[in-house]
């Protein structure tokens, strides 16, 4: 079978005329900073997901920043998180003063376990922070219950997630608010930027006033606030990329639908579960290479073939230097997150990559694990 094209991305934005035409008509209104685009673009994303209100911000951290600001946690607070995601999670917390207490995911989703957050409650602990890693959300039903128990904030880390779906409901009104990013490999895309979405009306407000300098009403500044705003020119993009996103997504499923196919029973490579209850909308196509010679050697003979490969992510955060001199460990040892980070591998899903790419994909795939085991 000959390789479709001389190289298959990673990631490839899916950016058109639309897009362009959009920026175009924002760059002519003479009105570039935050205004009636982004205030659109807020209405019509919280519409989308589910939520009473959307606050715009300038990126997927300063989101998760201000959602955890907003939600009153801060000096003092634990909020129990994965130890397996972008660091930005639990950087976010160390931002607002607040201690990441990690522990261990499910191995099949990568997500955080609900049974191992039980074992990690303290007096202390304000929040659940659940990433829902890769585009499979996270068992916000079970999470739910245990922070309902305990009079606990669940909140979203949605970064990877747009229209991800768990019990029939969306990713961003599962908990009491989330964060997403619009960086430019996401699902949509604005180039940078955030959203916090949330039925709190109080927690929205807040994050408003936050993300524009604390300022309520023209120069009057009633807290110490950022600059974390969204421009209208990314509002713009975003407004047309909402409107592509189900197009997308369905894309991106039917790739990993044919990857899975094409990979199934292949031995010493684990395909991506989907739980019953969840749509995955895959951010990320994520195999486990258990079979010598292992998932680096793989990846070296993929890119030779002019596949690009990621890793997604080759350390548990706890592992990371900066975690390491802070002395934060997974409560649990981690595991199963540690064992992950040596295996996982992300292969191309992207909406850019058409069926018979896909499937050339996962013929070398195979190549090179039946040559190699």
């Amino acid at each position: 079978m000959a390789p479709p094209r001389a190289r298959i991305k990673i990631a490839e934005p899916q950016i058109g005329e639309e897009e362009v035409e959009a920026v175009r008509r924002v760059l002519l209104s003479g009105r570039l900073a935050h205004g009636p685009v982004v205030e659109e673009f807020e209405e019509r994303f919280a519409e989308y997901v589910g939520a009473d209100y959307a606050v715009a911000t300038s990126n997927g951290t300063t989101a998760l920043f201000l959602m955890l600001k907003a939600a009153g946690i801060g000096e003092g607070d634990e909020v129990i998180t994965t130890p397996f995601t972008f660091i930005a999670t639990s950087n976010s917390v160390l931002y607002v003063g607040a201690r990441p207490v990690f522990v261990d995911i499910e191995p099949r989703t990568y997500n955080i376990d609900p049974d191992r957050v039980l074992e990690a409650l303290t007096p202390r602990t304000k929040a659940i922070l659940a990433v829902h890693l890769y585009g499979h959300p996270a068992d916000t039903r079970a999470l739910r219950e245990i922070a309902e128990d305990h009079h606990l904030l669940l909140l979203e880390d949605a970064a990877q997630a747009h229209g991800a779906e768990a019990y029939g409901e969306r990713a961003g009104s599962l908990g009491d608010a989330a964060a997403f990013s619009f960086y430019a490999t996401k699902n949509m895309t604005t180039g940078e930027g955030g959203m916090i979405t949330t039925n709190d009306r109080k927690l929205a407000e807040r994050a408003r006033l936050l993300r524009s300098h604390g300022e309520l009403g023209k120069y009057n500044h009633v807290e110490l606030g950022y600059n974390f705003r969204l421009t209208s020119i990314q509002a713009a993009i975003g407004l047309v990329q909402l409107e592509k996103l189900e197009r997308l997504n369905r894309a991106r499923r039917r790739n990993a639908s044919i990857l899975n196919a094409e990979l199934a029973g292949l031995n010493g490579v684990v395909t991506p579960h989907e739980e019953p209850w969840a749509r995955h909308v895959y951010h990320q196509y994520v195999i486990r290479v258990t079979a010598s010679p292992g998932r680096d050697v793989l990846r070296e003979r993929l890119e030779a073939l002019g596949i690009e490969t990621a890793v997604h992510y080759p350390r548990a955060i706890p592992d990371q230097p900066l975690y390491k001199r802070l002395g934060i460990d997974c409560v649990d040892g981690c595991p199963h997150a540690r064992r992950a980070a040596s295996e996982v591998l992300s292969l191309p899903v992207h909406p850019g990559l058409g069926p018979e790419e896909a499937r050339w994909v996962a013929s070398k795939v195979k190549e090179i694990i039946m040559e190699t085991i």
